[in-house]
């Protein structure tokens, strides 16, 4: 028997070979004809192993999800279709009815090539050096990427940093995410670029204290270090704070939001393009 929801929200698990666009807009044209249901859009993309679908499935199960599957690989379709068949998950493979269709009219099987929709459009390779660009300066791996980004996002950790950098990366966006660590040097670059581009992220106390208390726990840690107290946490907040009033940046706080919801924020309140859709 399926599960019922008495919070009216649905999770929907997006895993996809290449950049999930074909579920996305899928999924968003379904949940539009239900605008008093609470949906969640949750996308992973180029997923190829079996390892990386694993902390998906996971979740996805705790939050009994709904997912989409776009995916070339079969072995790692049908894997991901057995655990869902196992965990009495619903799931839907987008590509499979119609593939298996067209084989059967010609006797051709697919390429399996991963991505093939797409053609060599200048669209297309913006987004790829978008996404490219978000990987290599992730984190504050180098601190030039500030100056060159088209977004700059900082936060403390666990404010959504890399999440939200490779969403607007596949929008087409450039994104550099810069940690705030009280203990670390600011870069000076940072206070030489435009604050316009700048986006200072913030979250509820409560939030990180349980997503850190969580991360403890998961590394066999003792929840109460300093790392994952409340103090500590509501003075990186305040740290962060400080900071974003000297830069005289945008903020926008992750608590409750979506990926989704917190990126349409920060892509209208920029006064940007979207992109993507």
């Amino acid at each position: 028997m399926e599960k019922q929801n008495p919070n009216n929200k649905i999770d929907f698990y997006i895993i996809s070979d290449s950049i999930g666009e074909t579920a996305s807009k899928l999924a968003k044209a379904a949940i539009a004809q239900f605008p008093t249901v609470t949906t969640v859009l949750h996308k992973f993309m180029f997923i190829s192993n079996k390892e990386s679908a694993d902390e998906i499935l996971k979740e996805a199960t705790k939050r009994n999800g709904i997912l989409l599957l776009t995916l070339v690989n079969n072995e790692l379709a049908e894997y991901i279709e057995n655990y869902c068949e196992q965990h009495k998950l619903t799931y839907f493979n987008i590509m499979k009815p119609v593939l298996n269709e067209i084989t059967k009219r010609t006797s051709k099987g697919p390429s399996k090539i991963v991505g093939a929709q797409h053609d060599l459009s200048e669209e297309y390779f913006e987004r790829v050096s978008a996404m490219e660009f978000c990987m290599r300066y992730d984190d504050g791996k180098d601190p030039n990427g500030l100056i060159e980004a088209d977004i700059v996002l900082l936060g403390i950790s666990r404010t959504s940093k890399t999440p939200l950098s490779m969403y607007l990366g596949n929008m087409g966006y450039k994104v550099a995410n810069l940690p705030l660590i009280p203990e670390n040097t600011i870069p000076k670059v940072l206070f030489e670029i435009d604050p316009k581009k700048i986006v200072g992220l913030t979250t509820s106390d409560t939030v990180v204290n349980l997503h850190r208390e969580n991360r403890m726990k998961e590394y066999g840690l003792p929840s109460g270090t300093k790392y994952a107290s409340m103090e500590r946490v509501n003075e990186e907040l305040k740290f962060s704070s400080e900071l974003y009033q000297k830069l005289g940046c945008l903020v926008v706080n992750t608590a409750e939001r979506s990926i989704e919801e917190s990126a349409s924020i920060i892509v209208q309140s920029l006064g940007l393009t979207n992109k993507a859709w």
